[in-house]
């Protein structure tokens, strides 16, 4: 399993495989530690599987939209 470090990433860092409108590969939270969904499992990245947060931010899916467009 990838250390928490490895797994944050800057909101506005390019998309990851696995990020959609809807979640994100690893955390993209400005300070994890005061996420309202931190540790949660079946949502947290930091404690799924896949690494996978299933509960971004609510400003996750402008931004995803944003980040998708500059890659093209």
């Amino acid at each position: 399993m990838k250390s928490e470090k490895e797994l944050c990433f800057k909101f506005r860092s390019p998309l990851n495989i696995g990020d959609t409108e809807n979640q994100t590969y690893g955390c993209r939270h400005s300070n994890p530690d005061i996420c309202g969904n931190a540790n949660l499992e079946e949502i947290c990245a930091f404690v799924r599987n896949d690494n996978i947060c299933k509960r971004p931010s609510a400003s996750w899916r402008k931004q995803y939209l944003k980040l998708k467009e500059e890659q093209l």
